[in-house]
């Protein structure tokens, strides 16, 4: 009798559902994780101009306008999944996620807030900003990162 050479079609197929089950698990898993960093990347982008609003409010007694050094439209930066821009007078900035393509379609066009102080004189030498993210361009709470957990 001749030993079998070969993979019958039932163990050809069983391999095939297996591959299909893990691929069904891992590509949305993937997906998310590829959301996070990109959201992550456009939080990061606002570094400096954190630093540079919180250390001309403590400077000044107030936030960068459109005439003063900086400017608030020096302040705007751009990045590769976000673009991010600071409101006069207020030192509010807005990062807002690019358009479907460029980013995960899960986060593309959503917006993170980030909020000094209203209050400059009570907050001292602590300067933190709030992070927000709600309404229609809010982005959903899993892609947050850690800074911005629990709104």
């Amino acid at each position: 009798m001749n030993a079998q050479k070969g993979f019958t079609l039932i163990e050809l197929m069983i391999v095939v559902a297996i591959i299909g089950i893990l691929a069904a698990i891992a590509i949305p898993a993937y997906q998310d994780y590829i959301a996070r960093s990109q959201v992550s990347e456009a939080f990061a982008i606002t570094s400096a101009q954190k630093t540079a609003i919180a250390e001309y409010a403590q400077n000044n007694g107030a936030y960068p306008t459109a005439d003063t050094k900086p400017a608030v439209a020096d302040l705007a930066v751009g990045g590769t999944y976000a673009d991010s821009a600071v409101t006069a007078s207020t030192g509010v900035i807005t990062v807002t996620m690019k358009a479907v393509g460029t980013v995960n379609a899960k986060v593309a066009g959503k917006e993170i807030v980030l909020t000094p102080p209203a209050d400059l004189a009570a907050a001292g030498n602590s300067f933190n900003f709030t992070c927000t993210s709600k309404g229609d361009k809010g982005m959903p709470q899993k892609y947050l990162p850690k800074a911005c957990e629990g709104l």
